[in-house]
């Protein structure tokens, strides 16, 4: 089952062209990430997906739900991460969970699960406690990845999900993500950290200038190039792309 139907989709800010047509589809249960250097169009490619931007031309749905006609029922099946996410700073981490539960929960019973999962998620045990601004900036992420997860969404968009944690917490994290999938979830992600990309994804594309230059599995993709890791696929695809 499709997903996610991206289809020849351009955006433009002014005359710069963020996306110059891109194509790409994501399957149920699948992680797929979308990887490409700064400024490449990963961020465009997200918020446009999760209906915070508007494309200038071509489609996207989710579900089978048009973007352009029906962003709302696209809203209901999807979680977004930013990478710039960023907690309520006077809540404690507790409340933060709580205040987003209200907004998904169908009734009390319902409530309290979600909170619990979130708790769970977060593993931040009695700092959740104290104040959000508080926290290192990796406690806030565990929070942001429990908010982002704890309403079991069916298709989670997770923009540099391990950003700012240390090894040990980037694992757990990781190995989340690995559960949420298990458990009928599927992810759209993107990483700068490519260790983080082999180890998550199922098939990645790698963006460049607003096109998708190359897509495949991470096994593929390495065997292709003749190479180890994807960190030096991502190097050769992008050292040749308008080149080679």
């Amino acid at each position: 089952m499709k997903v996610v139907e991206v289809n020849d989709l351009r955006k433009s800010y002014g005359n710069f062209k963020a996306l110059k047509g891109i194509t790409f589809e994501i399957q149920k249960g699948e992680i797929f990430g979308l990887i490409g250097p700064n400024g490449a169009g990963k961020t465009t490619t997200l918020r446009i997906i999760c209906t915070l931007l508007k494309p200038d031309a071509g489609t996207v749905k989710v579900f089978g739900y048009d973007l352009l006609k029906e962003p709302q029922e696209i809203r209901k099946v999807i979680s977004y991460l930013p990478e710039d996410a960023g907690a309520y700073k006077e809540l404690t981490g507790l409340e933060y969970l709580k205040f987003i539960a209200k907004f998904f929960a169908r009734d009390e019973k319902d409530f309290q699960q979600i909170v619990e999962k979130g708790v769970q998620l977060s593993d931040l045990s009695d700092r959740l406690k104290t104040k959000v601004s508080t926290y290192s900036k990796g406690m806030t992420r565990r929070l942001l990845i429990a908010r982002a997860l704890m309403i079991s969404p069916k298709l989670a968009v997770l923009d540099e999900p391990t950003s700012g944690l240390d090894v040990l917490s980037a694992r757990e994290v990781r190995n989340k993500i690995k559960e949420f999938v298990k458990n009928g979830g599927t992810v759209l992600l993107s990483s700068h950290n490519m260790l983080e990309v082999e180890f998550l994804c199922d098939r990645v594309a790698l963006i460049n200038n607003g096109e998708i230059v190359k897509s495949g599995t991470p096994t593929s993709l390495k065997e292709e190039f003749g190479v180890s890791n994807v960190e030096e696929v991502f190097t050769e695809v992008i050292r040749c792309s308008g080149t080679c």
